[in-house]
């Protein structure tokens, strides 16, 4: 396989492929997308046949040259096979979930062949990481495969060229085709982990204004109200009472004692410029995280833009999806409901 040459110029590999990246839809490896050379065991191969012939030709042994040609002719139905593992094999990415730098991405590609025969033993390698996984796909069947890379840096991450490969069914050939999906994942920056910043009055990151009730030990009964969760009401108290006559008045709800739900803005402007932008973003992936657990009303201010107190899981990922997109200067980030 030319490899110096291919890898150094983009625009040259890409003519070699035959494709432009990035590929959108479905991807069919047509047959002169795939590639076959031998492998080390196919020349080893190869060699032990050349030696079989020139015996047989010195010595004219007449079993020698079937023997030979036999051998000779299960490697050349060998290398069909090898091609037609690859040969018309359809190729679509999936959606990638969203990762934290410094773990590992996880890209779907799904393999789907229309043959009536199976494609086992098929190798998917990503080239920038060596990342690679390998399945079996079965006849009019499709699988999944799952391409677990690296995620570097926040931001976009694109899936990038990917390697199909097999030996099946001798490992005397090797076939390979590329491809590179119009594939991408988002990387949050990595969390810094620490606990949320102290309580205080004022409205800088970390100001903490408790709103509401706990939910952790009971500590009394008081009349009910119409905005009362249901799961409080003291329905044993109501069933005490005439169940036909009752009226919301004479309904109670349960008290709880605990940790009281707050209302946070966590605030890039408040952090010390010391830390440097990935550092403070970091640590505000890191305050998202804890007051998402904490069960916050939390909200992220970020220079020219901002996201409103709320919870959950849809408010974490926009959070998170600001701080993994932001660029000095770029005003809003796209996504996640940002106000100026």
């Amino acid at each position: 396989m030319l490899r110096l040459p291919l890898r150094s110029n983009p625009g040259l590999m890409n003519w070699f492929y035959g494709f432009k990246p990035p590929e959108r839809g479905t991807i069919v490896l047509g047959h002169r997308r795939v590639y076959i050379v031998p492998s080390r065991l196919g020349l080893l191969f190869g060699g032990v046949l050349l030696i079989l012939l020139m015996g047989s030709i010195n010595y004219a042994l007449a079993l020698g040259f079937a023997l030979t040609f036999l051998l000779a002719g299960a490697g050349l139905a060998g290398m069909v096979q090898t091609t037609r593992n690859l040969a018309r094999l359809a190729v679509q990415a999936g959606r990638a979930e969203p990762a934290f730098a410094g773990e590992r991405a996880l890209y779907r590609i799904t393999l789907a062949s229309e043959a009536a025969f199976d494609r086992p033993e098929i190798l998917l390698r990503q080239s920038a990481s060596g990342a690679e996984c390998r399945v079996d796909v079965p006849a009019a069947g499709a699988t999944e495969a799952l391409l677990a890379v690296p995620a570097a840096r926040r931001g976009w991450q694109p899936l990038g060229r990917v390697m199909l490969e097999t030996r099946f069914p001798l490992g005397l050939f090797r076939a390979w085709s590329y491809v590179e999906p119009d594939c991408r994942c988002l990387v949050y920056p990595r969390p810094e982990p620490g606990a949320l910043p102290p309580p205080a009055p004022s409205r800088q990151a970390g100001g903490a204004r408790a709103h509401a009730q706990g939910s952790d030990d009971f500590s009394g009964l008081r009349t009910y109200q119409v905005s009362d969760s249901p799961r409080h009401v003291a329905w044993k108290s109501v069933a005490r009472s005439d169940t036909l006559h009752a009226r919301s008045d004479d309904m109670l709800t349960k008290q709880f004692a605990g940790e009281a739900v707050a209302e946070l803005w966590l605030d890039f402007a408040a952090l010390p410029a010391a830390l440097g932008l990935e550092a403070r973003l970091s640590r505000l992936a890191g305050w998202v995280l804890a007051a998402e657990r904490s069960g916050a009303h939390y909200g992220l201010r970020l220079p020219g833009a901002e996201l409103a107190p709320a919870r959950g899981d849809a408010h974490r990922s926009a959070c998170l999806e600001a701080l993994a997109l932001y660029q000095p200067g770029a005003g809003a980030v796209p996504g996640g409901g940002m106000t100026r």
